[in-house]
């Protein structure tokens, strides 16, 4: 089995995409053509995502393929999810306590009032309007300024810097190249500016955290703020645009339901989080550290793996067909589209929640909220990890 197709070569929705049945682990390749193995059962993907024996950190050894093509963030050696063991504890221990659902529970009003002013300025705008740029990108982005303490100079560069630090190849390798240099010079100053005059932001308190831990080479600290300015939002305006033109085209008998129950609007978020993935390259990249036996099939020492999530997350032995695209059926269990073990997304229940009030409260607001062209219309914006509409024009 071969690396997914480009994705501009296959345009369809992301929630329309094919998926192939769950099987035992078999021989796969790279997208440059070195063998790999491929992982699609759930318990077979929680095992290698799991398994200390499977990591990141030797995928970027000199001798190792290339993953991409490009210069991206995503392929950052210094990056925390490529890292493992000490060095990634360490940097997991900056945020240990930044993202946890008691805290993500203490910032819900002030996400919900973001929230609201943003549907206070859909609703004068004419019509048809664009979701994305009244909706799904600035949502995430006051969000993530606020907790970071980002000044609007900062915001007006985020998707500059996203749209580098995720390069789907349209930019030449050069431009990336400088641009990640210009946003790892603003990440360092940041940091130093936070070390001279800390305040409550999260910065600040990630400063003071790798202080006390000590260790922590100041590449790795950089490379952290910096996945957390452009993964902060790029991540949760995806899943929230994917999760509209999903709702909005193929499920407008649930429009009512997420309006009139916002627990109803939380299992709608993961039951979408989970069906939809983020782009079209599902394999999370692992690299066997020892002889590991998957799912009954030897994977040698030194082999690749690719762990499909989307696949696992559609497998039937764990997921029943009857109520897999119930939009409100609790999910039968966890997960996989945040990962698992050691490197589970820490930012999980902040895009949860992030979701959960975005589709209650529009749909309240906008009780007949609908698409203003067909989903053949939409043009794609991409990314190394993420495709999501580049517009989203809508009526009510």
């Amino acid at each position: 089995m071969t690396a997914p197709e480009h994705p501009r070569s296959s345009p369809v929705p992301l929630h329309r995409l094919p998926f192939g049945e769950p099987g035992p682990p078999r021989p796969a390749e790279l997208p440059g053509g070195a063998p790999a193995w491929l992982v699609s059962r759930y318990a077979d993907v929680r095992q290698v995502l799991c398994d200390p024996r499977f990591g990141r950190a030797r995928l970027y050894a000199a001798d190792a393929p290339a993953l991409s093509g490009v210069p991206d963030l995503v392929n950052d050696p210094d990056l925390m999810f490529n890292q493992d063991g000490p060095d990634h504890l360490r940097l997991r221990r900056t945020l240990r306590r930044a993202f946890t659902p008691r805290a993500v529970a203490r910032w819900r009003p002030w996400i919900a009032a973001i929230v609201d002013e943003l549907l206070d300025r859909l609703a004068e705008q004419r019509q048809p309007a664009d979701l994305v740029a009244e909706f799904t990108l600035p949502l995430p982005v006051a969000v993530i300024s606020r907790l970071m303490g980002l000044d609007a100079s900062a915001r007006s560069r985020m998707r500059h810097w996203s749209e580098h630090a995720f390069s789907d190849g349209t930019h030449a390798g050069e431009q990336v190249e400088s641009v990640l240099k210009e946003f790892a010079a603003f990440g360092a100053d940041l940091l130093a500016e936070r070390r001279g005059t800390p305040g409550d932001d999260l910065i600040s308190s990630i400063v003071r955290s790798a202080d006390e831990e000590g260790g922590i080479p100041e590449g790795q600290l950089t490379s952290l703020v910096c996945g957390l300015v452009v993964g902060g939002h790029d991540s949760t305006m995806t899943m929230l645009g994917n999760a509209l033109l999903c709702l909005l085209g193929e499920h407008p008998d649930a429009w009512p339901r997420l309006a009139a129950d916002e627990e109803a609007a939380g299992r709608a978020a993961d039951r979408i989080v989970h069906l939809i993935p983020l782009g079209d390259d599902r394999g999370s990249a692992r690299h066997a550290s020892a002889d590991v036996e998957v799912g009954g099939v030897p994977i040698p020492a030194g082999a690749i793996v690719l762990a499909d999530c989307g696949m696992a997350n559609r497998d039937p032995a764990v997921f029943p067909r009857a109520t897999l695209h119930d939009m409100f059926a609790p999910l039968e269990a966890p997960t996989l589209s945040f990962g698992a073990g050691p490197h589970y997304c820490l930012g999980a229940w902040l895009a949860r929640t992030e979701l959960q009030l975005a589709l209650h409260r529009l749909a309240v607001r906008f009780p007949a909220l609908r698409p203003a062209e067909p989903p053949g219309a939409v043009t794609w914006r991409t990314g190394t990890t993420s495709r999501s509409p580049q517009r989203l024009r809508v009526e009510w």
